[in-house]
């Protein structure tokens, strides 16, 4: 006994073109990438290209824990996002990505 083949159902044209206009629409609806999130990427960029900078970062981090201040703590963050002039948001994303991965001994 063979096996009978199976056969695959095509989709009409018209009905395969109206699923590529709603991939379409909805890629188009999902829009760029918002400003806030391009801006944080500019920041982790910045960071990427001037290791020295990262560096500085986790020493002072390294000094508030030596404090007994986390660099989660709103003290911390606010003291960053002062000196660097970002949004205490910016400066949250900015500590958090140096830490991980060039001062992963800051707690």
């Amino acid at each position: 006994m063979t096996p009978t083949p199976v056969r695959r159902r095509r989709l009409p044209w018209p009905l395969l073109l109206v699923g590529l206009t709603a991939l379409g629409t909805a890629t188009v609806l999902s829009g760029p990438t918002p400003p806030a999130a391009q801006a944080q990427s500019n920041l982790l960029d910045a960071v990427k290209r001037d290791p020295s900078r990262a560096k500085r970062l986790c020493q002072q981090l390294r000094q508030l824990n030596q404090q007994g201040i986390s660099f989660t703590s709103k003290q911390a963050t606010r003291q960053i996002a002062s000196q660097e002039n970002l949004s205490v948001m910016d400066a949250e994303v900015l500590t958090t990505y140096v830490v991980g991965l060039y001062c992963p001994d800051v707690r």
